[in-house]
């Protein structure tokens, strides 16, 4: 189940967190892997861990708002590895500040990492998922991390929740544009609830200094309650629905959104 013997994989953002625990299971799931990440020490340590375990795993520097970073990477897992058959859109940040408070250059950060390196992810991978799709049974597949934030309203974080309402769309319409042209890419979306990482660390740094604390430990307390399931996530728990949807045993998914967050959006 949820093996990927033979595939190619891209992971942006894959240094660590999210995208780290990823590319190392996607390895240990039979994947070439193409970490890619500005991270370069980080980025370079995680492939360094794949390749150590046996798997066989590549770094590249990219930066994900920029088209010819994505072209290098791309033509690095084409021309290393043969072929392109999964893209991951994980790369991603996070400004914990309101419609009034954020500032201009802030928002074009946000929404350049955000939205803009999602959509020139699949726009610059695209041929290549398209020409491996021919020669597998369930064809390509492409996943972007959106966010529970991207379903529901954040009254703390509305612009996030902006970026990723976007991409949480953009994945359905990119399915659905795929599907028409006869491309056979699959595209999917997961929703992380609040996840144990460096990006998740920050939204507590942002509500801590809302109230005029600096003291995380009641912030990640009062959201640990709020989730069903009693504790917060971890990194793994999201690299384990990226791999089934990355894998032909999510074969007949497309245009679709995953839900993994504790249950926190079912209340």
């Amino acid at each position: 189940m949820n093996r990927l013997d033979g595939k190619v994989a891209l992971i942006s953002g894959a240094a660590r967190g999210i995208g780290g625990e990823t590319a190392q299971l996607m390895a240990k799931a039979g994947a070439k892997v193409v970490v890619a990440d500005v991270l370069d020490d980080w980025g370079r340590q995680t492939v360094a861990a794949i390749n150590a375990a046996g798997g066989q795993a590549e770094y590249a520097h990219l930066d994900v708002t920029k088209e010819e970073d994505w072209t290098t990477t791309v033509n690095l897992a084409t021309s290393k590895f043969s072929k392109l058959d999964i893209l991951v859109n994980n790369a991603g940040v996070f400004i914990g500040k309101g419609i009034e408070e954020i500032s201009l250059n802030e928002w074009n950060r946000l929404v350049a990492v955000n939205m803009t390196g999602v959509f020139l992810g699949t726009k610059l991978s695209a041929q290549a998922l398209r020409e491996a799709a021919k020669s597998s049974e369930h064809g390509s597949a492409i996943v972007n991390l959106a966010s529970i934030a991207g379903i529901v309203g954040s009254q703390l974080d509305p612009l996030y929740s902006m970026t990723k309402g976007g991409v949480t769309l953009f994945t359905k319409s990119a399915a659905l544009e795929f599907a028409r042209k006869g491309y056979r890419i699959r595209v999917n979306s997961i929703h992380p609830g609040v996840i144990q990482t460096d990006m998740g660390e920050q939204t507590f740094i942002a509500r801590a200094q809302r109230t005029g604390s600096n003291d995380t430990a009641p912030v990640r307390q009062t959201v640990t309650d709020t989730v069903p399931w009693g504790r917060l996530g971890v990194p793994m728990d999201i690299a384990k629905g990226i791999l089934f949807l990355a894998s032909d045993d999510a074969g007949y998914m497309n245009g679709a959104g995953l839900i993994v967050d504790g249950g926190l959006t079912a209340t």
